[in-house]
């Protein structure tokens, strides 16, 4: 193999290990998450085999990463095995490598044994309580005992290596592309500045800036993978069924100009074209915040590894008087590690201490990647009680280095002479199912009943990694029904709200059924485990199935009682139903016969029980 610099400048050769009986090479990069997830168990696996004579040893491919960028993730990471840089691709070429991390592992005769990821725990999109398969480990064991490798190659997740671009259209050219090419500066900048830098920005939430031509350079397979197969942007509703403000999808027209244009070399074009950059504030996104409140006195301190439960923190406004709220932002304080953010009200009927259940209703506002701020229109507002107190529901996903938060959450409060509209979020929420292990279609129903009209004007459904599609639809009480958001494909990564172009309203008696579909099967490559019986949980390889619903009701009927999604006993009679694929039709609908049927049998049972009581006492009165 060839002979490589590290980023302190000390040459290596694969010859100085000749005489190791296992040589580990992993390819790395210092942008990718999983290599961030990825690296303190790579430094473990090399403390723990290194005394039985086993090598490992790290290779950046990536030309955009910088010797300065490698070094600071040595440092950042306390990484003891050699890190080596290979920025024109020639080691990676020559091992195969396509993406970062990737492993090979080396017998004493230098023959590839072993490829693949390094276990099973993380992928894009995944990550498990656990490994359930030790790949790497397993492989070098295997070595080590003088036996073959069990599983040879395993299944890689990650990101495309940045190599070095070859010949190219642009450059064969010379600068004689036909004038229909895209270009950097003419047309592809004006794409990414509408539907990429939101995320991909310094400090949001993507893991690398494409704001400039110079960002791209590296990324270019990368952004075909994800662009051709629909992953970027992320936008999952279907277009056959209703409009939303908060539309991310990008046209037909937009994505083959990307795709012509990496196909074409990524020709930059002429600077002269490039539109005004696109300007990102560390402000609030909300104008004139009246309050800011942090979730703690302190930031938290997050592991680099392990798994957190879900962290509660309690702040009390002072509110002395009833406050309307007509624009929220919760803002996290560190997004790498912040999965998401709800908020709560605490009213003070209910005090501390309390049951994570009892704020399930109270959700107040919440941040996750897709989630915006909230900006009502004039004379809507949230109303808050006095002495009610926020609480912060944090959850928190490990990156394999310390990390702290401190996240915060800004309002604007609404004159409340104006206020001609109070804003509710309900939940459509089934807590009862099961899903039956390797199952590929389990359905699950929740239902939320409007005893009175409202302005519906967003919903946002919310499953985790078994999520598969969820449907919210309104079942009128003539009968009709229609479909007001249809999810065909759930993507966990993304908890968008879906606001609508034009608010709908809803009649007094209509039914807004929420039909979601799991897949707990191995079929299913984000699943955490396909043999689980899987039931409501916090952690994300739990479940949960809800539907919220953002409701304006009229602000003179505030005092009437609020519509419910049906008592205890009625939700949890809505069990998950194991079907073929999911139809159009509401569930409820369907057994609403029998449910009533079994309320009347109920309702005699218990007044024969009554009576019979009654009797009891009467004769025991009598003796």
């Amino acid at each position: 193999m060839l002979t490589c610099q590290d980023a302190g400048g000390t040459s290596h050769s694969f010859s100085q290990w000749s005489d190791r009986p296992v040589l580990v090479v992993v390819v790395l990069g210092t942008e990718c998450p999983l290599v961030q997830l990825y690296l303190p168990r790579l430094a473990e696996l090399a403390e723990r085999y290194s005394s039985r004579g086993v090598t490992l040893v790290g290779v950046d491919a990536n030309r955009q990463d910088t010797p300065a960028e490698i070094a600071d993730l040595v440092r950042e990471f306390a990484i003891r095995f050699p890190v080596l840089i290979d920025r024109e691709n020639r080691l990676a070429d020559e091992l195969g490598a396509t993406r970062t991390p990737e492993v090979f592992v080396f017998d004493a005769e230098r023959v590839v044994r072993y490829h693949g990821r390094i276990d099973d725990q993380f992928a894009a999109g995944l990550q498990r309580r656990e490994a359930t398969s030790h790949d790497l480990a397993d492989a070098i064991d295997a070595l080590l005992a003088d036996r073959a490798v069990a599983s040879p190659s395993t299944p890689l997740s990650g990101c495309l290596i940045g190599r070095v671009r070859k010949a190219t259209i642009a450059e064969a050219a010379a600068g004689q592309l036909p004038e229909s090419t895209p270009t950097w500066s003419r047309d592809i900048s004006r794409i990414f500045q509408q539907h990429c830098q939101e995320c991909h920005s310094p400090g949001q939430i993507g893991p690398f800036p494409l704001e400039s031509y110079a960002d791209i350079a590296g990324w270019e397979d990368m952004i075909a993978e994800v662009v051709g197969q629909g992953r970027m942007p992320p936008w999952h509703a279907n277009p056959d069924y209703g409009r939303f403000a908060s539309d991310l999808q990008m046209s037909d027209t937009a994505r083959d100009d990307i795709l012509s244009w990496l196909h074409a070399g990524a020709p930059e074009g002429n600077p002269a074209d490039l539109p005004p950059p696109r300007q990102f504030s560390d402000e609030w996104t909300i104008d004139a915040p009246h309050d800011v409140f942090s979730m703690a006195a302190k930031p938290f301190a997050v592991p680099a590894i392990g798994t957190l439960e879900y962290e509660y923190f309690v702040v009390d406004p002072d509110y002395r008087e009833a406050k309307w709220i007509e624009a929220i932002e919760c803002r996290p304080g560190n997004r790498s590690v912040v999965h998401h953010i709800n908020v709560f009200l605490l009213p003070p009927e209910i005090g501390e201490p309390f049951q994570r259940d009892q704020l399930t209703n109270n959700l107040l506002w919440a941040w996750a990647p897709g989630v915006r701020s909230l900006v009502l229109p004039p004379g809507m507002a949230r109303r808050v009680s006095p002495g009610t107190k926020f609480v912060f529901q944090m959850h928190y996903t490990t990156v394999g280095k310390p990390q702290t938060d401190l996240s915060q959450m800004a309002v604007r409060y609404a004159d409340p002479a104006s206020v001609r509209q109070v804003v509710e979020i309900a939940l459509a929420v089934n807590n009862a199912f099961v899903l039956p292990p390797h199952i590929a279609n389990t359905r699950v129903v929740a239902w939320y009943q409007f005893t009175r009209p409202g302005l519906l004007f967003a919903m946002h459904p919310h499953m985790h990694l078994r999520g598969k599609s969820f449907r919210f639809e309104a079942v009128y009480s003539d009968g009709s029904a229609e479909v007001l958001l249809d999810i065909p494909r759930f993507d966990f990564g993304w908890q968008y709200e879906y606001r609508l172009a034009e608010p709908k309203q809803i009649p007094a008696g209509t039914r807004i059924c929420c039909l979601a579909s799991f897949d707990n099967s191995s079929a299913n490559l984000l699943n955490p485990d396909p043999g689980a019986a899987v039931h409501w949980g916090d952690q994300t390889w739990d479940e949960m199935m809800i539907g919220y619903l953002h409701v304006a009701w009229p602000a003179k009927s505030e005092s009437e009682p609020r519509p419910t999604a049906g008592d205890a006993h009625e939700r949890s009679a809505v069990r998950a139903q194991v079907s073929g694929q999911s139809d159009a039709r509401p569930f409820w609908p369907d057994r609403w016969p029998l449910t009533a049927a079994l309320l009347v049998v109920f309702a005699a049972a218990a007044i024969v029980a009554t009576q019979s009581a009654g009797r009891l006492r009467r004769l025991r009165a009598a003796s």
